[in-house]
């Protein structure tokens, strides 16, 4: 794609960010077609918004997700500042046609992250790298009206459909000794646990999931940056919300992140 297709396709995806009103694609004539030209039109998108970047989310870990939204493997999309919020902060669902949340592990990145030579990094050659742990709460939304046959490309090129994140404080506890795939992750609503999964739901570790991103950066021309926040992905099935509601991501052990629902 040139730099003028890109562009186009970005201001599309504007139009729906800022609405919010969503768009059937992005017209056939800029759309991207493959994962290199999903990522630049991205990039495009990103600089678009005016907003500064807070980190990178990963989307689609799990062979049933892949298969919900029809695409091939994971997907790397981009969070904004704007839209990444406290614990216990308020969301609303203006515009949303996903209208779920999702309960993840966070990683904050201590330094930049970069080749090492001529193979892919390794999951401790990326450790090393990480400052914190946290807990999150992802509320995914799409500008597309179908998103479930807009493909990997368009999914791409639409920050993988990340909208909100609301993030908790930096765990204090020894987390680096803790099994993170076999550590249980359940939401509750209204105090009741409505949805329970593991770490291992998150491209079987989210260890592992942060090496796949710090990859498929560099393999992009890209890479993780220092103070950068990752979310690795769903470890429980996402959860339906509605307006009115008050829900909380709990990994016991480690702690638990709320979010409330408005319209």
């Amino acid at each position: 794609m040139v730099e003028a297709s890109e562009q186009a396709a970005a201001r599309q995806l504007l139009s729906a960010w800022q609405t919010p009103r969503q768009i059937n694609f992005i017209e056939e004539a800029v759309r991207p077609l493959t994962r290199g030209e999903g990522y630049a039109v991205q990039r495009a998108f990103l600089v678009a918004t005016g907003d500064k970047p807070m980190g990178w989310k990963i989307a689609a870990t799990s062979a049933a997700g892949q298969q919900h939204i029809g695409v091939s493997g994971p997907m790397a999309g981009r969070l904004l500042a704007s839209r990444c919020l406290p614990d216990g902060a308020t969301v609303s669902m203006r515009g949303n046609v996903m209208r779920v949340i999702e309960a993840e592990f966070a990683f904050c990145m201590g330094s930049d992250v970069t080749p090492q030579g001529s193979n892919p990094l390794t999951v401790e050659q990326v450790m090393t790298q990480v400052n914190d742990l946290h807990l999150a709460i992802e509320i995914p939304n799409s500008r597309y009206q179908d998103f479930l046959t807009a493909g990997e490309a368009q999914l791409i090129a639409d920050f993988a459909c990340a909208s909100y994140m609301v993030l908790g404080a930096a765990i204090t506890t020894e987390w680096r000794d803790v099994d993170l795939a076999a550590q249980v992750v359940q939401v509750s609503r209204e105090g009741q646990v409505i949805a329970q999964g593991l770490g291992a739901n998150a491209l079987g570790d989210p260890r592992v999931a942060l090496t796949w991103l710090a990859n498929e950066l560099i393999s992009h021309g890209m890479h993780l940056h220092k103070g950068e926040v990752v979310i690795t992905g769903t470890c429980v099935v996402p959860v339906s919300v509605q307006e009115g509601q008050t829900l909380s991501a709990q990994f016991p052990g480690l702690g638990e992140v709320c979010v409330a629902i408005t319209l």
